[in-house]
């Protein structure tokens, strides 16, 4: 197994995205890229604890390659908005993608160089590609919270 961490706005809606795909075994809502030791969901609200809301995917690379988990991070959220993903505001909601090694960096790098070369977004990306660090899972009623309310995504 492998992980990726990726955080692209409010954890609920980027969770239910990886969790439903093949060869993903588990998907786990948190924080990282804080200062905050063993931080709350209030303390990453707060804004202050350079948390972001991340989903970390463990998944089999024999079944699903990293490059296609980037695919889907970068096609569900808008990597031009700072700090912000629809109506979340706030430094926790930032695009970002956490690596675990260096071939993950250097797929994360390719892949948004290819993005932004793309003219897609007419706007500059802002996610930022950064080592992972120390992850906090979120309190168990953040786990798999739309999936227990019968929900496909955050939109209604």
């Amino acid at each position: 197994m492998s992980i990726a961490t990726f955080g692209a706005g409010c954890f609920w809606g980027v969770e239910e995205l990886f969790r439903q795909l093949p060869g993903v075994m588990r998907t786990t809502v948190g924080y990282t890229g804080g200062e905050t030791l063993s931080p709350t969901y209030e303390d990453v609200c707060s804004n202050e604890s350079g948390h972001a809301e991340v989903v970390q995917v463990e998944y089999d690379p024999a079944v699903v390659a990293y490059d296609a988990l980037l695919g889907i991070f970068w096609d569900n959220h808008n990597p031009t908005t700072l700090n912000r993903q629809g109506p979340d505001v706030g430094t926790q909601y930032r695009s970002v993608i956490f690596t675990h090694d260096d071939t993950q960096k250097a797929a994360a790098e390719s892949s948004l160089a290819a993005l932004e070369a793309s003219g897609k977004w007419g706007r500059p990306i802002v996610t930022e590609i950064v080592p992972a660090v120390m992850f906090y899972p979120a309190e168990d009623y953040h786990q798999q919270y739309l999936a227990k309310r019968g929900l496909g995504s955050c939109h209604v």
